[in-house]
């Protein structure tokens, strides 16, 4: 740190726990403070907010060797060879590592699992020199267990908490506030302080959903832009992960990072991605830029994403736009086409809801065919292949022991899982490919490439994460940054908490969508961090 000039007051120093990525990459790599020193201070917050305080939940698990990991990288700093030298990451708990840590979903099943090997995003996050502190919490199985669970619970890890509004409600104290998709730990631990970024999964509004809701920057990346090799799966056709971050130019670091091409992917090798995704980061990158914004007051029977926001959204909404038009974007309004949305013929299927905390039980709910075709395929893939120090083989294991322990195991039931393990697990069922080719056709062909080709569009802006099934049935990027903020559920009232804007595009676009979301952010400059979390000391030094 620069001394400040006599008889001028120095400057603010920024809250550690609330700085950026790239200032905590600056700090290290100046030697103004160490990983060990820089590990302790995240290890802290977490004792006095994530399991004591208001009691967040955002962390299932800490990783025994970080500290010993951390005191390794004290003698080196922040590189082009290793730019993560002694950051502090969370993954979410279904990403598998090699190390101490179990692999666990948030399953009591998986309870001690370990994997054979480190997943392919934590194999690059070790190389770039990240600490890898702990596995973050998660809807169990990334949301694909039970009709009806709470976002963010989990049968071995328990409810996330949103920081913003942590009030849980009822008897069976279920949150107010959503802590967002099944990405819920790892958004609420960035939002929080407990980490300078984490990694978090998405099949459908996974990693959008909590950014929303927390008042992050996430990428939902082109299905294959980021391996998922060793991450437990829903539906590999729809399935990746995303970095979560304070600003758009963590985020573009992290992609730096992790968007690499991998023989234990197939995926990958269609990866098309820039040298760097921070070049070109500045508030003129939206000057000239067409952005739809699918709705149209004279159809409203059609105006999907916008015609029926509360009020509070539509004032975010309506500011975030004129934000872009004084940037010099060009807003396209107009309405995405009616079968984009609506999903193709034969793609849902009905599982009756046997969830005995849910208003819905005993009627049949829709739930997408891929998700529940795949989920079988993959999950018993990734048991033979990586799990270790374990007895569960299969997804029938899994079921009999959330049988035998249902007590603990099912407080929400296990409806998707059954429905799941009755079809053959190989693929092959024609309802499964039809349904797959029709989702491609209504999303990608009929919904996105249609609209965005019709009006000449650079991204689509969403509100919040309601886009997030067109573009992840269509494999489609999108990218999330802090829209300003709204409050009340239902018919509660709440405390202000954060309401995003996404920007989605076509495959492989991400640069162009960072370069829209960093000038919208830096003229917003939308995110504020969750109240009554304060600094726990004076910021530590080497």
């Amino acid at each position: 740190m620069k001394k400040p000039t006599r008889g001028v007051a120095a400057p603010p120093e920024p809250r550690l726990e609330d700085a950026p990525m790239s200032d905590i990459v600056d700090a290290l790599a100046g030697g103004e403070i160490t990983a060990t020193a820089l590990a302790k201070v995240y290890l802290a917050r977490i004792a006095a907010y994530d399991r004591g305080g208001p009691a967040l939940n955002s962390v299932r698990a800490l990783n025994p060797d970080a500290l010993a990991i951390a005191a390794e990288l004290d003698g080196s700093r922040p590189s082009a060879r290793r730019p993560l030298a002694g950051v502090p990451i969370l993954v979410k708990d279904n990403i598998a590592t090699s190390d101490e840590q179990p692999t666990t979903a948030g399953s009591l099943a998986l309870e001690g699992a370990r994997a054979r090997r480190d997943a392919t995003v934590v194999k690059l996050l070790r190389k770039a020199g990240a600490v890898i502190l702990g596995k973050a919490n998660l809807t169990e199985f990334a949301n694909i267990l039970a009709i009806d669970m709470p976002a963010g619970y989990s049968s071995l890890g328990g409810q996330v908490k949103n920081p913003y509004a942590p009030a849980l409600m009822g008897e069976h104290d279920i949150p107010v506030v959503a802590p967002g998709g099944s990405s819920s730990g790892s958004a609420v631990a960035v939002a929080a302080g407990f980490c300078a970024a984490s990694i978090g999964t998405e099949t459908s509004g996974s990693l959008l959903y909590p950014a929303s809701q927390n008042g992050l920057v996430t990428v939902k990346p082109t299905v294959g832009l980021i391996s998922r090799a060793g991450i437990i799966p829903i539906a590999h056709s729809q399935d990746t992960a995303g970095p979560m971050t304070r600003t758009v130019r963590d985020a573009a670091m992290l992609l730096n990072v992790l968007a690499a091409k991998d023989p234990r992917d197939p995926a990958t090798e269609r990866q098309r991605r820039p040298a760097d995704y921070t070049a070109g980061l500045s508030r003129d990158a939206i000057k000239g830029a067409r952005i739809g914004v699918p709705s149209d007051p004279s159809d409203p029977l059609n105006d999907r994403y916008y015609g029926k926001l509360q009020p509070g959204w539509v004032k975010v909404m309506t500011e975030a736009i004129k934000v872009m038009e004084d940037l010099g974007a060009v807003v396209v309004r107009a309405n995405m086409p009616t079968s984009g949305w609506i999903g193709g013929p034969g793609t849902g299927m009905a599982v009756l809801n046997r969830n005995p905390l849910s208003s819905n039980k005993g009627n049949p709910t829709g739930s997408p065919i891929v998700f529940l075709y795949e989920l079988k395929y993959g999950l018993n893939l990734y048991l033979k292949e990586w799990a270790t120090d374990t007895d569960i083989e299969t997804m029938a294991d899994i079921i009999a022991f959330n049988a035998a322990n249902a007590e603990k195991a099912l407080r929400f039931g296990q409806d998707l899982f059954l429905a799941s393990d009755l079809t053959r697990g190989d693929l092959s069922e024609r309802e499964y490919k039809s349904a797959r080719a029709m989702d491609l056709l209504s999303a990608k062909t009929r919904g996105m490439d249609a609209y965005m080709n019709q009006h000449k569009l650079d991204a689509v802006l969403f509100p919040g994460s309601s886009g997030c099934v067109i573009s992840a049935k269509a494999g489609y990027p999108s990218v999330m940054v802090p829209g300003g903020f709204i409050s009340g559920a239902g018919d509660k009232e709440t405390p202000d908490y954060p309401l995003g804007i996404t920007f989605a595009g076509r495959a492989w676009s991400e640069h162009k969508l960072l370069r829209l979301a960093h000038a919208y952010e830096q003229a917003s400059q939308m995110r504020k961090p969750p109240p009554g979390l304060p600094a726990l000391r004076a910021r530590a030094r080497a």
